[in-house]
């Protein structure tokens, strides 16, 4: 299959116009100007972009990751349409049992390549930046307790978020990342020094930058600094418009040394009306695409989906031109695939997986591509 489009967005070229041509699930070739042969599909008049990578999400469209597969499908779905190509399960606070369930039941699904594996956010988090957490399930890491989450996740979980200010969390950094999988720091009221300190045991991700960790001081700078210098961290930041400034936003990209990627945090209430939802075992209530804790006004993940993100990005950033599409691009695709050793994808260049992003000119997915087939719910050209 060859493709061609007015903008092609490699993640490392802007091309205009550009070709890229498909065999089976991987890319085989990518150029610029006319191809030698004409193209299968012309999407002169459009944007195409590498899949995007949603690092961070625990639901959508009504579906959510708690150890339903039905539901996990349904979620998987309404993200794909979006432009999501590749996901993590995030998984909330819970029972240490309750997690071993969900593990279990959902591990198909990564074997399936449904899911490109875990995310556990919790139960190791601090009671004093617990979010949406049930505080009183937050505890301090065990050998055990994460050797046995491990084993249950079969090789599947990818990033486990936790608070590095508790006790035995440097112990459980080192066990994280001895099983391959990305240590992460959040919902933490960890100084800067303990910060680094878990940087050095291995953390190379910050989880949604900003929300709920301990704020930046001007003597106390805590763990936004720490995360942000250090070019072997990723940062996460939920570029919905609601969770982070769009001030703070383009601090953040100017700043992180490792780089930046957008993340929805998105639960079943993304693309449903407002009302009542469910965020793991809380209730949370839907104003306006705003979700809380139910009568709270505390933030409880979002309704955002990727392609919301990179408009955001291309609206907020300081760049301009090839340079605000490269850095969409970076923050929503190339980044996670990056913090997440996963070299296969987040780039449009040959041999890499044939996942892309029709945009129309108002960057709306037109058609979605996940390893070489059409995406159902989107349209191509007659």
């Amino acid at each position: 299959m060859l493709l061609q489009a007015g903008t092609l967005v490699t993640g490392s070229d802007v091309l205009r116009p550009g070709w890229i041509e498909i065999d089976g699930t991987r890319i085989t070739a990518v150029g610029s100007g006319t191809p030698d042969r004409p193209a299968d599909l012309e999407f002169d008049d459009d944007t195409v972009v590498p899949g995007f990578v949603d690092m961070h999400v625990h639901g959508g469209g009504g579906g959510a990751f708690e150890g339903w597969p039905e539901r996990a499908e349904s979620a998987v779905r309404f993200h794909r349409r979006h432009g999501t190509t590749t996901m993590l399960a995030s998984l909330v606070t819970a029972r240490r049992d309750t997690l071993v369930k969900q593990l279990s039941e959902l591990a198909p699904l990564v074997d399936e390549g449904v899911l490109a594996g875990f995310h556990l956010e919790g139960p190791w988090l601090s009671e004093r930046r617990a979010g949406a957490h049930r505080a009183g399930m937050l505890r301090d890491p065990s050998a055990d307790e994460l050797g046995e989450l491990l084993s249950a996740g079969r090789g599947t979980i990818r990033m486990i978020t936790l608070a590095p200010e508790r006790a035995g969390a440097l112990e459980a950094i080192r066990q994280i990342t001895a099983h391959g999988a990305a240590a992460a720091v959040g919902h933490t009221d960890a100084s800067y020094d303990t910060t680094v300190r878990a940087i050095a045991a291995g953390v190379t991700v910050g989880t949604h930058l900003f929300n709920a960790m301990r704020p930046l001081h001007h003597r106390n700078p805590g763990p936004i600094v720490a995360l942000l210098e250090d070019e072997r961290v990723t940062v996460e930041l939920i570029g919905d418009g609601v969770h982070v400034h769009p001030a703070l936003y383009r601090l953040a990209a100017v700043c992180a040394a490792g780089g930046l990627a957008l993340v929805t945090d998105a639960t079943e209430a993304a693309g449903m009306p407002d009302g009542r939802h469910r965020l793991g075992d809380v209730n949370v209530d839907v104003r306006r695409g705003v979700v809380t804790l139910a009568g709270t006004d505390t933030l409880a993940g979002g309704t955002a989906t990727m392609d919301g993100l990179f408009r955001f990005a291309l609206q907020h950033t300081a760049s301009v031109g090839d340079a605000a599409l490269l850095e969409a691009a970076a923050q929503c695709s190339t980044a996670a695939a990056g913090a997440l050793g996963l070299d296969d994808i987040g780039r449009l260049e040959t041999g890499a997986w044939a996942d892309l992003v029709v945009l129309d000119g108002n960057t709306v997915p037109r058609a979605v591509l996940r390893q070489g087939r059409w995406v159902d719910g989107v349209s191509l050209p007659v």
